[in-house]
């Protein structure tokens, strides 16, 4: 994601798999037997599994190292080719066993049906020199690592051992690790940071109902009894509860989409998280992202890669139904829309103020912060934050008025409020690439600047309109 500061790559580790998809057309059933007859028209190969998560988060923009276990056999080959097409993808932490064959899940289909699954697998745990082999290339992947991921499927890479390691690099190098679990219960996950089940995993894991938002806050936080960490509970047609350890919790409701298949959603969801996530921004802020995610896959056949493109042209539809650009929404949609611009390579502006009166001096200041990137961001302080700032007679037009004036200017794109009298909190939250200010600052004085500067932006100083003031207005219309 762009505007963002060198963060390491991320490392995907978990049960790597092809997908087959044979793909034909049925007009009669088979003489033989009660069969549909496919006729076969074409064969497509994709990365499943832990494969899929890799490869979402490589579409999205990170680099990514992948840790799996493969065979001595064509699919493998057939599986590196198609993780080939994502050049950010390190593919030299496959371990192979020629004991064992490459997963493989084939579907057969005629149109969007799908007639039958064929799985190819051993499921008995791998040989003690194979997990020898994979706990040393997890170790070198996680200490290279910014997030790590464990993508389990419960195919046997990740065993007790392996997980344990995992966890125990990524707290020696203080990352984060997201488990998206399998586990009949979570214990095995004791140290990761966030666990990712969907509602059938978190029921079974806590023999707890999560039908409504109050029931899955209460199994969220049975789960993490059981590990220790966070949990963002995946619900369907009902969003994501996200529960957090100092007893937060955010819902977030599915947006309203098509849906063809679900297959691979969650792991394109999973990996817009850690993408998310490894780019700096809160994990509030993650969530929402991921749900974006996961709408797009879900209108999809078959495994699903979302881009970037289609994940901002997601996130800006996301916007309030029916509101233009500059619309006013609260700080953890801007966050999330914010993100998937810049997943999409836009360079975001942030300036702030608040713009009680606007005047040709605004206007100038906010036209030229514009011209420092791809997309605008105002962030208006709240009516107390600017009674406290101005005094008990200020402001002249209150909030929503103040937010609908910037909005309409055709430079804004989104407006968001900010109650703290600085804009400190709300630039950390948001990570804009651009902070604007005007030229009356020093770079040094700019509140926030050196947080853009951290994650690889820069600050920006723009020539204020001299005789322009909201305070001289004010003072006119009084005398």
């Amino acid at each position: 994601m762009a505007g963002k500061g060198a963060a390491g790559p991320i490392a995907v580790i978990g049960d790597v798999m092809v997908d087959r998809y044979i793909v034909g057309s049925v007009s009669r059933i088979s003489p033989e037997a009660p069969v549909p007859v496919l006729v076969h028209g074409a064969e497509r190969i994709v990365p499943g599994g832990a494969a899929n998560v890799a490869a979402n988060a490589a579409a999205l923009g990170a680099q990514v190292i992948l840790v799996g276990l493969v065979g001595d056999d064509p699919e493998a080959d057939a599986l590196k080719g198609a993780l080939a097409a994502y050049r950010d993808i390190e593919l030299s932490s496959l371990v192979a066993d020629a004991g064992r064959p490459t997963i493989t899940k084939t579907r057969v289909m005629s149109g969007r049906q799908q007639i039958v699954r064929i799985d190819a697998e051993i499921l008995t745990p791998p040989a003690q020199d194979t997990v020898a082999r994979l706990v040393a290339v997890v170790e070198e992947a996680v200490g290279r690592s910014s997030v790590v991921v464990l993508s389990d499927y419960a195919k046997g890479v990740l065993s007790d051992v392996v997980i344990a390691a995992a966890i125990a690099a990524a707290q020696a190098k203080g990352v984060p690790v997201i488990v998206d679990p399998k586990r009949r219960t979570f214990e095995a996950y004791r140290g990761a940071t966030l666990v990712t089940p969907n509602r059938l995993e978190l029921a079974a894991a806590t023999g707890l109902p999560d039908t409504t938002d109050a029931e899955a806050t209460v199994a969220a936080e049975a789960a993490s009894r059981q590990f220790g960490g966070d949990v963002l509970v995946t619900r369907a047609e009902k969003g994501m509860t996200l529960w957090r350890r100092g007893g937060q919790v955010l819902h977030v409701p599915a947006q309203a989409r098509e849906v063809f298949d679900v297959s691979g959603a969650g792991d394109t969801a999973l990996a817009a998280l850690a993408v998310s996530l490894a780019s700096g921004h809160t994990l509030e802020t993650s969530v929402h992202f991921a749900n974006a995610a996961a709408a797009v896959a879900v209108g999809k056949i078959g495994t699903a890669v979302v881009t970037r493109a289609e994940l901002n042209a997601a996130l800006d539809a996301s916007v309030p139904e029916g509101a233009e650009p500059g619309a006013l929404v609260d700080r953890a949609r801007a966050a999330a829309v914010i993100a998937g611009w810049q997943a999409a390579g836009a360079r975001v502006v942030f300036t702030n103020g608040c713009f009680d009166l606007v005047h040709p001096g605004h206007v100038s200041i906010l036209e030229a912060a514009a011209r420092e990137g791809d997309r605008l961001v105002v962030a208006l302080n709240t009516d107390a934050s600017v009674q406290r700032l101005k005094g008990p007679t200020r402001p002249v037009q209150d909030e929503a008025a103040r937010a609908r004036v910037i909005g309409a200017l055709r430079c804004v794109d989104l407006v968001v409020l900010f109650e703290e009298d600085t804009p400190l909190e709300i630039i950390t939250a948001l990570g804009p690439d651009v902070l604007v200010k005007g030229a009356d600052y020093r770079e040094d004085e700019v509140v926030g600047g050196d947080v853009v500067k951290a994650r690889g932006g820069r600050v920006a100083l723009i020539p204020l309109v001299e005789g322009r003031s909201t305070s001289a207005l004010v003072a006119k219309a009084k005398g």
